[in-house]
């Protein structure tokens, strides 16, 4: 059998520059980002200003709508680097960063884990290899290695130790979430789900900035729903266009929906409830399984929808 030869290329083949040549890449291909972490990012700009300073790129979670700091190397890692990424994200409100790099250093690696594992799960630092590889005189192929990223099994268990100061409305909604999430994810029709938090609501990104999903969970009047959470900044356009598109949207759907029901608010939702009894444990798994269901049929409808819109 004729085999051709793999060979590792580098980047600098490929990429001469950081900012000039590597980073309009990056911003360009980010999906090939998201798909390695498992994240839905959306690109704001390149070369932002934070103070003197310029970030390569400034990103947004769509999943949680939360600014993320991407910082690009086109060598092993160094701490002036480390240092950028971490005043970036402060003056920039990031919550996430991503250091990409040709290779880490074992004590740049442990800085990352180190990170994360004594941080809040509102903070993530994720650490990229980034590789290109060859096959013969083909052309050269993108490999994103992912070298340190949060540890949920720590996490989880910082989180079970500050449970239990929590009243028990909150810890239900925790406990709620956790099982959705499970079962979301079991469907595997949602790339990455947020964590878990003691809270009303529960993001799923719809691939569109100021524009995601937000399930909730209200426990004073026994009721889940789906909503779509379009922030202020979009509503003046993407509320018209998808209210033009009801029609469609409802019969996709299978139900009516509420359609702006609080018109005075600046940022907009279209809602779906659910009636429930959170003290009947047979009630709440019907919940759990009718929230992922529409969770996934508003996500594949809506989804689709904006994509008109852009």
């Amino acid at each position: 059998m004729d085999l051709g030869k793999l060979r590792n290329v580098s980047p600098r083949q490929k990429w001469n520059n950081e900012a000039r040549d590597f980073t309009p890449w990056i911003a360009e291909n980010i999906d090939l980002l998201n798909n390695a972490l498992g994240l839905e990012l959306e690109v704001e700009n390149i070369e932002v200003a934070a103070g003197p300073y310029s970030a390569d790129i400034l990103a947004k979670d769509t999943g949680t709508g939360k600014y993320v700091i991407i910082e690009n190397q086109l060598e092993k890692t160094n701490h002036d680097h480390l240092g950028k990424a971490l005043t970036y994200a402060s003056v920039l409100d990031a919550s996430t960063i991503i250091w990409i790099a040709t290779d880490f250093t074992e004590e740049h690696t442990k800085a990352l884990d180190w990170l994360n594992d004594h941080t809040t799960d509102e903070i993530s630092c994720y650490g990229v290899q980034v590789e290109l590889w060859q096959i013969d005189d083909s052309r050269p192929a993108m490999k994103f290695n992912v070298i340190s990223r949060p540890n949920q099994a720590v996490r989880q268990a910082a989180k079970a130790k500050a449970t239990d100061e929590l009243s028990q409305s909150k810890k239900f909604q925790l406990d709620f979430w956790t099982k959705f999430k499970d079962k979301l994810d079991r469907t595997r029709r949602v790339s990455s789900t947020q964590t878990p938090q003691a809270q009303y609501w529960f993001n799923v990104a719809l691939g569109k900035s100021h524009v995601h999903l937000s399930n909730t969970c209200n426990t004073d009047v026994n009721t889940v729903g789906v909503r779509v959470y379009i922030g202020n900044k979009a509503s003046e356009k993407t509320l018209p266009f998808l209210e033009s598109r009801k029609e469609e949207i409802e019969r996709a759907i299978g139900q009516k929906l509420q359609w702006n029901p609080n018109p005075e608010n600046r940022d907009k939702v279209i809602v779906l409830n659910y009636k429930t009894d959170f003290k009947d444990d047979k009630k709440i798994d019907e919940a759990l399984d009718w929230l992922v269901d529409y969770t996934v049929k508003f996500r594949d409808i809506f989804s689709k929808v904006i994509r008109d819109l852009d």
